[in-house]
């Protein structure tokens, strides 16, 4: 049963050398004088030093335990020297085993080291007792711990000191509430009631202060283990908003287009292609987008087949792009009905710096049913002076662009979030009570 134990007393005086009665093997007592029942490294007798006589308690336990830190060794932790002085391995009734070390300094007393499938905690008594808030919450310091545990806890192995009398076999009830990061452990017999806050601690920690060997990964995760992806998914939205702000602050600089020509050039109502060339047009960044962008005013049940041709001056290297601008109404037994659109837009990726001629080559084509034109003649009519307007202009910004950006963002945020998820749903699962149930509060 870990009492209460005083957790700032004096510094404690040099070690004492006590015999084993069992085994004549010499035990030391490093914290002499706090120090009530201390178990025999080389019998497993548990003795009794709380006067000048060292009296057994109980004799040669079944089997010796080897404490994976050696009782003596001294690391420090949060920037305290400890000194294992005690181990105890317990179970839930012989089942689901994890150690216990005992840590002793004399101006900051005792903590308690545990190890559960190789993750590590670092326990400190209560003075206090935590406040209920309901049924399955309980309350300390302002934080909110989630009932998580509850069960029987036994003692089958101790060696080494501590201050209250453990005996092999010793059982308590146990309650464990938890938030990430830290579970509130309640233990209670029938004469007392103990309170311990664990602290989950890295495992790079206690191997660099005790030295321990490194264990495969903790899986699942202790049930108060932090997920490794939850601080990272805070840093990332909001690196990803930031992101998000300057990816909108580009939009709204490169989105408009900056025209640097436009020509109006006729089309022949026979049908036949023709060609015009603009330019010569001057582009002047290292690299840009060319938006062309064409218009048929009069454009009605018809068609405009439209091929680009950007050509640079200086070495005939040729960028090409095409498009057609087609509009057609009617009326049927809905009403009457339009689609298509007037305008053609296309845009050039990649176009370096240089002088450029832009080739037009297009063709007007009239919509017609049944070999004949269309009833009211169609836009190519000389009458209508069929044409069409060419623009050319650069700083076009593909939404496209945008999309695929915002997404490459985002995909790693999203990986993180499905990882955590994994991650939060593995430690919930080892839960006795479901994440949103209510218990009873004191069994």
């Amino acid at each position: 049963m870990q009492a209460e134990a005083p957790l700032s007393p004096p510094p404690a005086p040099a070690i004492r050398a006590l015999a084993c009665p069992n085994c004549g093997g010499t035990v030391e007592l490093r914290a002499a004088g706090y120090t009530v029942h201390v178990g025999c490294q080389y019998c497993g007798s548990i003795l009794d030093a709380t006067d000048g006589l060292v009296k057994l308690v109980t004799q040669a336990q079944t089997a010796l335990a080897y404490p994976e830190i050696p009782l003596g060794t001294r690391g420090t932790l949060f920037d305290v020297e400890w000194e294992a002085i005690g181990y105890l391995q317990r179970s839930q009734n012989g089942a689901y085993r994890w150690d216990e070390y005992l840590l002793f300094n004399p101006y900051h007393g005792y903590r308690w080291l545990v190890n559960a499938r190789g993750g590590w905690s670092f326990g400190t008594m209560l003075t206090r007792v935590p406040t209920m808030q309901t049924f399955s919450t309980y309350a300390l310091d302002g934080q909110s711990y989630t009932r998580f545990f509850r069960g029987d806890a036994q003692v089958d192995r101790v060696v080494g000191e501590f201050y209250w009398r453990v005996t092999v076999g010793e059982t308590v009830k146990t309650g464990d509430w938890v938030r990430p990061g830290f579970m509130l452990s309640r233990e209670a017999n029938d004469r007392e009631i103990s309170w311990t806050i664990n602290q989950w601690l890295p495992e790079r920690d206690v191997v660099a202060a005790f030295g321990v060997t490194p264990a495969a990964r903790v899986w699942p995760p202790l049930p108060h283990q932090p997920s490794p992806w939850g601080a990272w998914l805070g840093k990332g939205a909001k690196i990803g908003g930031i992101a998000l702000a300057f990816l909108l602050l580009v939009s709204l600089l490169l989105s408009g287009t900056r025209w640097l020509a436009s020509e109006a050039l006729p089309v022949a109502v026979d049908g036949r292609e023709q060609s015009a060339t603009i330019g010569p047009v001057h582009l002047v960044s290292r690299w840009q987008r060319v938006r062309v962008r064409t218009t048929v005013p009069r454009l009605e049940n018809g068609w405009v087949d439209l091929d680009y041709s950007l050509v640079d001056r200086r070495n005939q290297q040729v960028y090409a792009a095409s498009g057609a601008a087609e509009r057609y109404e009617g009326v049927d037994s809905d009403g009457p009905w339009t689609e298509g659109s007037r305008d053609s837009d296309v845009s050039i990726a990649g176009v370096p710096a240089g002088d450029y001629d832009l080739i037009v080559e297009y063709k007007g084509n009239r919509w017609s049913q049944n070999d004949t034109a269309y009833p009211d003649g169609g836009w190519m009519e000389p009458t209508n002076a069929p044409q069409i307007v060419v623009e050319l202009g650069t700083g076009t910004l593909y939404a496209g662009n945008f999309l695929l950006a915002l997404l490459l963002i985002a995909f790693p945020w999203f990986v993180g979030l499905m990882l955590h998820l994994r991650f939060e749903k593995a430690r919930k699962e080892q839960s006795d009570f479901a994440p949103a149930a209510s218990g009873d509060g004191d069994d």
